[in-house]
C-alpha cells in the first residue's frame, strides 16, 4: 500500500528535496556575508535575495505538489527542477546588479503560471469526471508532458 502511494509522488519528493538543499545554500550564503563585516552592501543583497525566494517559496511547493497531485507527477516535478534552476539564476544574478535578477525572476513566473495551469487544469478534469463521467486525465497528461519541454524555450 505504501509503495502505491510513494510511487506517484517520489518525483514530488525528490525536488521538494533539492529545494530544501539550495534553501540551505541560500541560508550559507547569507550566513557567510554576515561575518565578513567589510562589505554591508554584499550581506544586503544577499539577506534580500534570499527572502524574496523565501517569499515566493511556499507558492511553489504549494503548486507544484497541486500540479503533480491533480494532474501528472512528471511534469510538475520537471517544473519544479526547472523553477530551482530559475531561482539560483535569479539569486545568483541578485548579487551582481539587479537587473541580472530580472531573467531569473521572470522565467520563475512563467514557471509557477505553468503550474497554476496545471493545478486549474487538474481540478477542472476531476470535476468533469465526478459529476458529468468523463475522464480526460490521459489526453491531459500528454498534453502537459509536452508542453513541460515548452518551459526550456528561454
Amino acid at each position: 500500500m505504501l509503495s502505491i502511494v510513494v510511487e506517484h509522488i517520489f518525483l514530488l519528493v525528490i525536488v521538494t528535496l533539492i529545494s530544501v538543499l539550495q534553501n540551505a545554500f541560500f541560508a550559507t550564503k547569507v550566513e557567510r556575508e554576515g561575518k565578513e563585516h567589510n562589505n554591508k552592501t554584499a550581506f544586503e543583497r544577499v539577506s534580500c535575495a534570499n527572502r524574496n525566494c523565501m517569499d515566493s517559496y511556499p507558492t511553489f511547493l504549494a503548486v507544484m505538489w497541486c500540479a503533480g497531485l491533480c494532474l501528472n507527477q512528471a511534469p510538475a516535478a520537471f517544473a519544479g527542477i526547472i523553477y530551482l534552476v530559475a531561482r539560483q539564476k535569479y539569486f545568483v544574478g541578485y548579487m551582481g546588479q539587479t537587473s541580472q535578477s530580472t531573467p531569473g525572476y521572470l522565467f520563475g513566473k512563467r514557471v509557477l503560471a505553468f503550474l497554476i495551469l496545471m493545478c486549474i487544469v487538474g481540478i477542472f478534469n476531476f470535476l468533469l469526471l465526478r459529476y458529468f463521467s468523463s475522464d480526460y486525465k490521459d489526453t491531459l497528461e500528454m498534453i502537459t508532458n509536452a508542453a513541460s519541454a515548452l518551459l526550456l524555450i528561454p
